[in-house]
């Protein structure tokens, strides 16, 4: 689980950065990226109810909330939503690693 400092939590978070954030996608995944003036990265998962059942959704949200508290530290410093599509649900553990460290690379190959 995510440390309480690096979670979005609010309505008003969310949005925010749904406006005026970058957007990044890959087949599985969209990633909105906002800078941010804080020490921590804040993130947040925003998984459709088109995507399984709630059991199936918060297994979803379990483990990408994993594979992003492994990896925050290698994270730039800003504020992330991930927005999972249709079909993230049948990957396993391991190629959804692979799809959130995909999504980051393209983020920021660009930024430097």
């Amino acid at each position: 689980m995510l440390k309480k400092e690096n979670r979005l939590k609010k309505r008003k978070e969310f949005s925010y950065i749904y406006r005026k954030g970058k957007v990044i996608y890959t087949k599985f995944l969209s990633l909105y990226v906002v800078p941010t003036k804080s020490k921590f990265s804040k993130i947040g998962f925003s998984i459709s109810n088109k995507i399984g059942n709630s059991v199936v959704r918060h297994k979803l949200k379990r483990r990408l909330s994993e594979i992003v508290r492994i990896n925050i530290n290698s994270y730039p410093i800003n504020n992330y939503v991930f927005v999972t599509k249709k079909g993230c649900e049948s990957l396993s553990f391991c190629e959804l690693s692979n799809e959130v460290s995909l999504i980051i690379k393209k983020a920021f190959k660009n930024d430097n």
